[in-house]
């Protein structure tokens, strides 16, 4: 039998394993994006993260983006 206490440890290493090869899987899809598209990259309205970013743009016009530390983001 597994305590409990054993899977919340499981799933911290699994998370600190894991962090760093999304991280790098993100940064290379991006680079290969913006690679094949060197001059330009574009945003269309259908894609996901189209909203994000006008959201971010506005938020950075009114002055009000706040951002957060390695730490604060992956800590509990």
């Amino acid at each position: 039998m597994i305590h409990p206490n054993s899977n919340a440890l499981i799933v911290e290493e699994l998370i600190k394993a894991l962090e760093p090869v999304i991280r790098r899987i993100i940064r290379e899809e991006l680079n290969s994006v913006i690679e094949k598209q060197a001059d330009t990259f574009h945003l269309n309205p259908d894609m996901p993260i189209y909203d994000d970013m006008l959201e971010i743009q506005e938020r950075n016009k009114k002055d009000q983006l706040e951002f957060m530390s390695h730490e604060e983001v992956w800590s509990d």
